[in-house]
């Protein structure tokens, strides 16, 4: 059974439902891009929607947005992300050193402590990594370590059996613990932006009381981060200002509590109220006629962010699985600017590719015209394809985000008019079921599919959705010349490897996996008690440099 990345799951960026527009009064209208900016001292309490997390709070295998929004505030690790431009800075490490992008020591800063008093040294990163890639662990992070020697010999049999098909170890032989405060990694290939990487959440480290009483720990989770965990429970999540905290990126506020919201509804109610200080999405109803503007006057903020909608075409479709034609030509069919504008008010733009704008190597077009609405050409090539027989499917889990049926829909009926193919939408209840299905084959057509960044770089839009075995790889996708333009990207830097990297963009446009659909953008509100409200390039808000009034 193959796990499922965070950023997976995360690209469900707001958008707009069909329904009336509201009309609203005046009010200031801010830089969309900017934050808030006031004088506002440190200290105070502040309140965020939250969602109650699949699982316990461990770095590892956390896959979803509910529960890496509170580990982005308790955890630190290697590389912290700059929130304005996501450019990697150091915060655990003192240096990451490579001559070769394949062999890399990594120093630790001295001093830097967890929650509970005790010294984050190099075992606690090694003994992390290595619990996170073991396949016996179950840990939804794993894919992440695949590029570190000895990666393979952690997994288990060929559909993922650890009973009947054990793995060889549960270590990575490309780690090693030198001293204290330095450690050695070395990837099976040239990895030149593994630095980049190590800010991911699923390469944080784990303090021995996780080792010595998960229970324990999943109960009180214990990182290193500017907040430490006070509670758990189903209606809200409590945080406090690590007072020992080592970090360069402290906390402004004393507390943060996240409160779960069963309903987005009901949290925007709340922030115009006065009733919750910070939203991390705006209602779709709110979207409408930018009426959220209105309401919340210079109390908003948008930006566009490594998100991404697209479609992904069934592996278990024998219809689908080798008509590269037939596959284009749905996606010829499909109005993406007439679902952007319908349905996401502002929060959406058509996309041209697999790869975001928002990141260095980004090359606009490079879905060609199997990405350009063009009914003649699509109908010219769905004959040509030998079209589709019997009615086409589009499949989607409902309850996190409810635009995905309005979406799902819209495709199937643009689709059904413009190609005479009929197409339906399945609902599926909730992402959990929907994943399963994924995992068992049980869904033929088409499949909606997000993606928000893990880090910056145009190799996460790649290799973790796209490669031969990924976590992500909803398609089944297996080429091994786009495999080899990955390795051979990963072993250059700068322009050379951005180039490569599109080189590998354009297979993905020959042989057509997926479809992309949309380019997404985050829109954020806030209370009159808070300022400093920003949004990262990842589509959360800053929490720990917000302010209380």
């Amino acid at each position: 059974m193959r796990a499922r990345s965070r950023a997976m799951v995360a690209a469900t960026f707001t958008s707009v439902a069909l329904l009336a527009s509201a009309c609203g009064g005046g009010g200031s209208t801010p830089d969309p891009q900017a934050p808030g900016t006031g004088g506002g001292g440190g200290g105070g309490e502040i309140t965020v929607n939250g969602c109650t997390p699949e699982n316990p709070l461990v770095p590892g295998n956390t896959s979803e947005v509910c529960g890496g929004n509170v580990l982005d505030v308790f955890v630190s690790k290697l590389v912290h992300y700059n929130a304005d431009t996501a450019a990697p800075e150091l915060d655990i490490a003192e240096a990451i050193e490579t001559e070769d992008n394949q062999n890399f020591t990594v120093t630790l800063k001295e001093g830097y402590k967890f929650h509970d008093g005790t010294e984050v040294k190099a075992a606690n990163f090694v003994d992390a990594w290595n619990y996170t890639a073991a396949a016996e662990n179950g840990q939804t992070g794993s894919y992440f370590y695949s590029a570190i020697d000895g990666y393979a010999a952690t997994q288990c049999g060929d559909e993922g059996d650890c009973e009947a098909t054990p793995a060889e170890t549960n270590e990575l032989s490309g780690l090693a613990v030198v001293d204290d405060y330095t450690f050695t990694i070395k990837t099976t290939d040239k990895v030149s932006n593994l630095p980049v990487r190590l800010g991911y959440t699923a390469f944080a480290p784990l303090p021995d009381a996780f080792f010595d009483d998960q229970d324990a720990y999943e109960a009180k989770p214990i990182g290193a981060g500017p907040f430490q965990v006070e509670s758990i429970s189903s209606t809200e999540m409590v945080l406090t200002k690590f007072a020992d905290y080592s970090g360069e990126f402290p906390a402004s506020t004393d507390k943060l509590t996240f409160r779960i919201y069963e309903d987005l509804g009901a949290a925007y109610n709340d922030v115009v109220a006065g009733n919750l200080d910070v939203i991390d999405s705006i209602p779709p109803d709110q979207l409408v006629g930018d009426l959220y503007q209105t309401d919340l006057q210079d109390r908003w903020a948008q930006k566009e962010t490594g998100s991404m909608r697209w479609i992904t075409f069934s592996p278990a479709d024998e219809q689908l699985k080798d008509n590269t034609d037939l596959k284009k030509a749905l996606s010829m069919a499909v109005d993406r600017q007439a679902i952007a504008d319908t349905l996401f008010s502002g929060s959406a733009t058509p996309a041209t590719g697999w790869v975001s704008p928002v990141v260095d190597g980004y090359k606009a077009d490079q879905c060609g015209e199997a990405c350009v609405f063009d009914v003649a050409k699509a109908k010219a090539l769905y004959e040509q394809a030998g079209g589709y027989e019997g009615t086409l499917t589009y499949s989607s889990n409902t309850k996190e985000s409810p635009i995905n049926q309005q979406v799902g829909e819209a495709i199937c009926n643009q689709i059904s008019n413009n190609l005479g193919v009929e197409c339906t939408f399945n609902p599926v209840i909730d992402f959990a079921t929907y994943n399963k299905g994924i995992d068992e084959d049980e869904y033929k057509g088409m499949l909606r599919a997000g993606w928000q960044m893990d880090y910056p770089s145009i190799e996460n839009f790649l290799t973790p959705i796209h490669a031969k075995g990924a976590d992500s790889n909803w398609a089944d996708y297996d080429s091994p010349e786009f495999e080899e333009l990955l390795t051979q990207a990963a072993a250059a830097e700068g322009e050379e490897a951005n180039t490569l990297y599109q080189q590998a963009e354009s297979k993905l446009a020959e042989d057509f996996p997926v479809a992309p659909l949309l380019y997404g953008k985050t829109q954020m509100g806030w209370s009159e008690r808070v300022d400093n409200v920003k949004i990262t390039a990842f589509g959360t808000p800053d929490l720990a440099s917000i302010t209380v009034k």
